[in-house]
């Protein structure tokens, strides 16, 4: 499912315009992105939640030449979903 598919199931489902709802869903994601930017927990009850992690650096290896390349340090998105999706999920 893509934006635009979520968008008008939500406007279909609410009665909202499709405008309407695509102003939601941005904010929504836009606040989401900021707030994992920022470091910030997210939870949503039923659904899951964001947060950052830090990904250790570690040495790796180039698979075409075999080289060993240093890789830095990072800070990664990570979800976890609520046990009442995964019920959800695994249920069908």
């Amino acid at each position: 499912m893509t934006k635009a598919d979520l968008v008008e199931k939500v406007a279909g489902a609410t009665g909202l315009t499709k405008r309407d709802v695509g102003v939601v869903v941005d904010l929504l994601l836009e606040t989401i992105s900021k707030a994992l930017s920022d470091k910030e927990h997210i939870e949503i009850r039923g659904f899951g939640s964001f947060k950052v992690k830090t990904r250790k650096a570690r040495i790796a290896r180039n698979p075409r030449t075999g080289e060993k390349v240093d890789v830095p340090e990072k800070m990664v998105p990570y979800f976890k979903a609520s046990r009442e999706l995964v019920k959800l999920v695994d249920s069908k």
